[in-house]
């Protein structure tokens, strides 16, 4: 097996959640997933996604004395200094907000494609900046990214479509989207899964669940699709306590799976 061209980072943080907590115990719960004997370690592009796949760089989470922000910023700005691809794992999503600072730093014509039943654009929830409902606020008042796609909105008010507005947000809303329907990028592209964009019928595992949303083969079709070259990620919201089956740590680890084989195919590694 040739040096790992992924990272995987897990984020143990969802002090920024409103309504339950709980997606901080997410992180090792979709790495056993992805190691469960239970399914095979193969995306459907053709690349066995073992754990050698990846420089594994561990869990972080918040810490006495230490900027939780800053900290993300720090460790997945050091793995793209190592040349290497990252996927993260929260975590609720406030988490996005600092890892795009690092990466808008190695990319900046980013493109950021967010899979999400919320567009997470309040300028505050609840007087907090830097809630999970907020992220996307942050990001594009910073100028992160060039442009942002959400893909299964299906609840907005008023003041996140002002905002949408705002930011000139694009968003595929679920009562518009059809199979086949893949937005089309010119530059690179980073995914951010949040994982009730899914269907509560096929992702139980959340705090916030919507129904009327993507199917899992729906969602991985658009990530399968893109043209353009994906070079990171994040899954996140998962709920273990809300997960009593165990399934949504399975669609966790395949839609890691599956960015991992878009992201080593968009790197050039030879299918095997």
């Amino acid at each position: 097996m040739p040096e790992p061209r992924l990272a995987l980072i897990g984020f143990r943080s969802d002090e920024n959640s409103s309504f339950r907590r709980g997606a901080a115990a997410a992180p090792p719960l979709i790495r056993a997933a992805l190691s469960s004997p239970s399914s095979n370690a193969w995306s459907e592009n053709g690349y066995e996604i073992t754990p050698a796949r990846f420089f594994d760089a561990g869990d972080f989470g918040p810490a006495e004395g230490v900027d939780l922000w800053a900290r993300i910023e720090s460790s997945v700005a050091a793995l793209l200094g190592r040349g290497l691809l990252p996927i993260a794992l929260g975590g609720d999503h406030a988490i996005t907000h600092p890892i795009l600072r690092a990466f808008a730093k190695a990319y900046p014509r980013l493109n950021l494609l967010h899979f999400d039943a919320h567009p997470d654009l309040y300028d505050d929830f609840e007087g907090n900046p830097r809630s999970h409902a907020s992220p996307f606020a942050r990001i594009l008042e910073e100028g992160l990214v060039a442009r942002l796609v959400q893909v299964g909105i299906r609840t907005i008010n008023a003041h996140q479509r002002a905002q949408a507005a705002r930011f000139g947000v694009e968003a595929i809303a679920m009562r518009d989207f059809r199979d086949g329907c893949v937005p089309d990028f010119d530059g690179p592209v980073y995914v951010s899964f949040d994982l009730d964009g899914l269907d509560p019928a096929h992702a139980p595992g959340v705090s916030h669940r919507e129904p009327g949303g993507l199917t899992t083969r729906q969602a991985i079709d658009v990530i399968q699709r893109l043209r353009a070259p994906i070079v990171g990620a994040d899954v996140v919201e998962f709920n273990p306590s809300m997960d009593s089956s165990g399934m949504t740590a399975m669609v966790c680890a395949k839609l890691v799976k599956e960015l991992a084989g878009r992201m080593l195919e968009a790197a050039g590694e030879p299918v095997p």
